[in-house]
């Protein structure tokens, strides 16, 4: 069974990431895990009467996660009638981040999936900047970025897959990939933005494994402009070929791109990706 946990702030970019999850794993067996975090910050009030507040206030927001999850998981048993689908939600008392963390690490999840931006707001710096921050922290777990506009689709199509060749892939690193491209029989675009002429023997050693463990899967090479920044070089890529409908790259500590053009390439890509991006952190 694959475990997903889909963080919400009940905005409608959540739910669209929500749809997205259900959409690409149909007919799989999962366990979703709808995830709501809050936290009430200190009023600064060292009375008994500010201690009474925050606890006042603790009790009203707890008791509005807990019913505006029961609203989404109501609506969600009436649109998602697939049987390998099982839900759960979880109210949680903590910084987003932490919450998002614990799960991933109890619950042995595979894959966290949430939305790229919120409408307007608070909803929006959530959505927005807190998915960057789960991407760069939780560095045990796949993520999967859903755009705001993106419209969902029932498969995935071309996965583009950016690349440095800066490590011997593993198998297993691979696999939230792989499995992906498998479901759909999706053909994986291995993109490399730097100059195909300058690859070091660490490099190519890199590409040659990478196509090794490729073999079972559709997938082809190719090099792009890198222009005026490797994000725009992707985001072009992906605008001229329809194809493509998601984006995937593995997190380094120190990535190739970053260390090539000092471009927080993952950061870019995560706040302006027009279709879903998968980010797989590298096991170190």
């Amino acid at each position: 069974m694959i475990r997903i946990v889909l963080p919400t702030d009940f905005s409608k970019n959540a739910w669209n990431a929500i749809i997205y999850a259900f959409s690409i794993f149909k007919d799989v067996e999962c366990e979703f895990v709808i995830l709501n975090a809050y936290q009430v910050g200190a009023s600064g009030l060292s009375t008994k009467m500010g201690g009474a507040n925050d606890t006042r206030l603790f009790r009203l927001m707890k008791e509005q996660s807990e019913r505006e999850l029961q609203e989404v998981l109501e609506k969600v048993v009436e649109i998602d009638t697939d049987p390998k689908h099982h839900f759960k939600t979880l109210s949680v008392a903590d910084h987003l981040i932490n919450a998002v963390g614990k799960t991933v690490y109890n619950k042995e999840i595979d894959y966290i999936i949430m939305g790229t931006k919120g409408a307007t707001g608070l909803k929006e710096v959530f959505m927005g900047s807190n998915t960057y921050k789960i991407i760069n922290e939780i560095d045990f777990c796949p993520v999967i970025a859903v755009p705001e506009e993106y419209n969902v689709k029932d498969s995935i199509g071309d996965i583009l897959l950016a690349t440095g060749y800066e490590h011997v892939f593993e198998t297993y690193e691979l696999h939230p990939l792989l499995k992906l491209a498998q479901l759909y029989n999706s053909e994986i675009w291995v993109t490399y933005a730097g100059n195909p002429d300058g690859l070091t023997p660490s490099q190519i050693e890199s590409k040659d494994t990478l196509e090794k463990h490729l073999l079972g899967t559709r997938h082809k090479f190719l090099e792009v402009e890198k222009g005026s920044s490797i994000q725009s070089a992707i985001q072009k890529t992906v605008e001229e070929s329809k194809g493509v409908d998601m984006v995937a790259m593995i997190n380094y500590a120190h990535g190739f791109f970053e260390k090539l053009t000092h471009e927080a390439v993952i950061k870019k890509v995560s706040f302006n990706t027009q279709v879903p991006f998968l980010v797989v952190h590298l096991f170190e």
